[in-house]
């Protein structure tokens, strides 16, 4: 189990690593207009992408025995749903143009339908791979497509493509994903188009369309609400700032939620086992992402210019009003694993329909006062939101919503003392260029963290090293 989550984990950053050196030189040949434009389009590919078929090839992760009829029938349904996906778009491309007042996303829109082609030979292998926990094939094949896309991307842009650099490094990332996890794992079967005794995969794969469509309508109500009110400058600089503060929660996490969502289902009939490993997963995981993001905050003018650049310099006043909504919003998604592990669908589909609602309407409200309004929603819905799950879903694993306030605590202690030296020494410190500014307050910031965890949490730092030293499943799934 731990192998798992090192390769997971592992090749993620790694991969997130290329990824990110191309992301960040590529915005500095781009325009926040370019990354404006790309976001509208990316709301529709986020819409369509919820009924791409991942909940039924999740449902062979979660189920206790599957056989070649099953992943026949999965395989048939994927087919299925995404070729009816790359024609929905392909047709209403003109009319989300118009929503947007953006001619240019019609061809944006029918180029990126090749996503859907490549997407059942990604979600099956995937989810065979994750049911035995074998992450390593996955592993080499995600590492070898972040190269591709990387290259793509960074290449594009340097030849003057524009916004199309975004669009063409996801299919060259799809595509090598298909294709390397096809040749790898060797699969292949011949689809089955009859689903009359696939109730269970149906019924589960449907709940979490369900609940995918909720996220949908928290995570892209601020793009589609403010696409139509804002121009694709000031979209680009909230997304790219959006895009900055989500890295951890975004790219980190759901990794560890996909290797935790393994272990939590072999465990899931002893609900205290699953509760304690919950309280360490969030207790390491927060430990990590909480001096992250308060660093973010107080560090984002250096930040921001020694990262995208002088042209991204509005982006500064956004960026420490999102780092504050992220801990909520990585709490928050920690819980999904461990309900869905448990099978108890109606939690995660309450929960995202708490989101549905709460963000939505705290991004109404915020566009009135342009980005930094979305901003203040992000920040206020995440809280509500978070709170909300939490009550939901302690009663699914027994769990004791204190201890995971106390697993929480020292992390949080820790990251507001660091934060507010860093802040100290920022004020105090003579005009100086952004990198070496950069570098004085993170090196400080790292060292101080550091200290006050050993200098009053250095049980809980013998506990985590321990933690990752472990075999044991509950342990793996912190």
């Amino acid at each position: 189990m731990r192998g798992a989550v090192l390769w997971r984990s592992g090749s993620q950053v790694v991969a997130q690593i290329v990824a990110w050196a191309s992301t960040f030189l590529v915005i500095r040949l781009l325009e926040p207009s370019d990354y404006g434009l790309f976001a509208m389009s990316q709301v529709v590919l986020v819409f369509l992408n919820l009924m791409n078929g991942h909940g039924f090839a999740s449902a062979l992760v979660q189920s206790e025995s599957i056989d070649g009829r099953r992943i026949a029938q999965a395989f048939g349904m994927l087919l299925l749903l995404n070729g009816a996906l790359a024609l929905v778009q392909l047709l209403t491309a003109p009319l989300v143009a118009a929503y947007f007042r953006q001619p240019a996303l019609v061809d944006m829109l029918r180029v990126q339908a090749l996503l859907y082609a490549a997407t059942p030979f990604i979600a099956l292998p995937s989810a065979l791979l994750s049911r035995e926990i074998d992450f390593r094939r996955q592993a080499k094949v995600n590492l070898v497509s972040a190269f591709l896309a990387a290259a793509t991307a960074l290449g594009c842009a340097l030849w003057g493509f524009g916004v199309w650099s975004l669009v063409a490094a996801p299919i060259v990332l799809f595509w090598s994903r298909a294709i390397g996890l096809t040749l790898m794992t060797r699969w292949l079967v011949w689809p089955s188009f009859r689903f009359a005794d696939a109730g269970g995969m149906l019924g589960y794969g449907g709940a979490l369309v369900l609940v995918q469509f909720f996220w949908f309508l928290q995570s892209q109500a601020d793009v589609f609400i403010a696409g139509r009110r804002l121009g694709t400058h000031e979209l680009g600089l909230y997304t790219t700032a959006l895009f900055l503060t989500q890295i951890l929660a975004a790219k980190f996490v759901p990794p560890l939620n996909e290797v935790a969502f393994a272990a939590y289902s072999r465990i899931q009939a002893d609900r205290g086992r699953m509760a304690l490993a919950f309280v360490r997963a969030t207790r390491l995981i927060m430990l990590i992402a909480l001096p992250f993001y308060l660093g973010l905050a107080v560090t984002a003018e250096p930040l921001v210019l020694t990262m995208l650049g002088p042209k991204w310099v509005e982006t500064i006043a956004i960026v420490p009003i999102l780092a504050l909504a992220m801990p909520f919003l990585t709490l928050q998604i920690l819980f999904a694993p461990a309900t869905n592990a448990t099978g108890q669908a109606r939690i995660a589909i309450r929960t995202g329909a708490a989101g549905a609602v709460l963000l939505p309407l705290a991004f109404l409200i915020g566009v009135r006062f342009g980005i930094l309004g979305l901003a203040y929603g992000w920040l206020v819905g995440m809280i509500l939101l978070t709170a909300v799950t939490a009550m939901l879903s302690r009663a699914a694993i027994s769990l004791d919503l204190g201890a995971v306030a106390r697993a929480v605590k020292p992390g949080l202690l820790a990251s507001t003392a660091m934060a507010a030296l860093i802040l100290s020494l920022d004020s105090l410190l003579p005009p100086m260029p952004p990198q070496p500014r950069l570098a004085l307050l993170v090196f400080t910031g790292v060292a101080v963290y550091a200290g006050l965890l050993l200098a009053f949490a250095r049980p809980l730092v013998l506990e985590l090293i321990g933690m990752i030293r472990s075999r044991s499943p509950a342990a793996a799934t912190a």
